[in-house]
């Protein structure tokens, strides 16, 4: 017997985004991969500027390769009437609206979410913002790293020698994981009780829950924590150390259990499992520095394969600290099966992920990143433009 895997979780979905650069792009792919149709409305002559951010995926930008596939691309011209008539027919079609344009930019073309409320009932809307739809900077113009900034997030990274801005687009990632379950919830929410709630995020909120741990540290403690490179604030041992060969390892101590392990099996010093100064994770943070000194001396005695060898006996969990091209040949992923080839405009295909969530009998969707508007004319046909309509607004550059 054959198994047929399932009809793709969101098949018949239809999404309309007025979207840009990370946080909004991030969501619907998401929605994409469960088999939403999700309809990328770009500027006429350039689309999305994330398609600029560089050009080093076959002169495609790696930005716009990771956050686009499976996505159709329309170009419109959403300050000419002709373009604001277009979206309007296909937010009439559409079960979802996500945008994260300047503050105050669809409320502008009247596309605000009271308005849309009134227009078209059953549709559910999704504001990205940087601050908040409300509130003393809700007209603030926000990006990942300032975002980084203003929560404090920049205080917590790097070390003693300075700070440093997390190396991925942590805010945008965070609030466009909230925005995709926030309208997970709407969808779900209108089916069992037919009504279509607007769902809002902001990068700034967003990334606010993902340090509230340190807030909580920071706010009962009396200072916040420490910036200690890949050492951790609040457990020791925990981080990464040089070898004999120059190659970092990291590993973690969790509890007096492993403790005890490490001092018996790695460190070969048993008399260590009772000293005072070690005996619990509050004491070893106290006396950090001894306890590196004696770390990192046992570690300078090994080559990193050693080193792994013996924490992996002692059961401590460890990890070499890779680049990203010792990512990319992960034998995790390979072994897994994780990687997909996804066809990018110019024709070339490249390798893609697999989202993260396997859902039982379902395929996702790893369909192709679209050129700039390489989806309107069909798009608009469906929608009853004829050919002449189209050329009509081809010629008044609507499109």
């Amino acid at each position: 017997m054959t198994d047929h895997p399932d009809r793709p979780p969101l098949s018949g979905i239809t999404v309309v985004s007025l979207e840009q650069a990370v946080a909004a792009p991030f969501a619907t792919r998401q929605l994409a991969d469960l088999g939403a149709r999700v309809i990328k409305v770009e500027r006429p002559g350039g689309g999305d500027f994330a398609r600029r951010y560089d050009t080093t995926v076959h002169g495609q930008s790696s930005y716009f390769v990771w956050l686009n596939r499976s996505k159709e691309s329309v170009t419109l011209d959403l300050k000419s009437n002709a373009g604001r008539t277009v979206l309007e027919r296909l937010l009439d079609r559409a079960d979802v609206f996500v945008q994260n344009l300047a503050p105050g930019a669809v409320a502008r073309m009247g596309f605000g979410a009271e308005a849309l409320a009134e227009r078209f009932p059953s549709l559910i809307p999704c504001s990205i913002s940087g601050y908040g739809a409300d509130g003393p900077w809700a007209d603030r113009k926000a990006y990942d790293l300032l975002v980084q900034c203003q929560t404090g997030l920049v205080s917590l990274t790097g070390n003693e020698h300075g700070s440093a801005r997390v190396g991925v687009s942590i805010a945008d990632i965070a609030a466009g994981m909230y925005a995709y379950s926030g309208i997970l919830t709407a969808l779900f929410t209108r089916a069992t009780t037919g009504t279509a709630r607007a769902v809002e995020v902001s990068l700034f909120e967003a990334l606010a829950e993902w340090v509230s741990q340190p807030a909580y540290y920071t706010r009962h403690g009396g200072a916040q924590p420490p910036r200690i490179g890949t050492q951790h604030a609040t457990i020791a041992p925990y981080g990464a150390y040089a070898c004999a060969d120059g190659k970092e390892v990291l590993f973690t101590v969790q509890n007096e259990r492993e403790w005890a392990a490490l001092c018996e099996h790695f460190l070969q010093r048993p008399d260590l499992v009772g000293d005072q100064r070690f005996a619990t994770t509050s004491d070893r943070v106290a006396h950090r520095a001894e306890l590196n000194g004696i770390v990192a001396a046992r570690f300078g005695e090994l080559d990193s394969e050693a080193a792994t060898r013996l924490l992996d006996r002692a059961g401590l969990a460890n990890a070499g600290v890779n680049d990203i091209a010792e990512f990319l040949a992960h034998p995790v992923l390979g072994a897994r099966g994780r990687w997909r080839s996804v066809r990018i405009p110019g024709g070339s295909t490249v390798p893609a992920l697999l989202p993260p969530v396997d859902l039982a009998g379902t395929v996702p969707r790893m369909d192709g990143v679209p050129a700039a508007g390489e989806h309107t004319s069909s798009v608009l046909a469906e929608l009853g433009y004829g050919t002449a309509d189209i050329e009509s607004l081809s010629t008044e550059h609507a499109i």
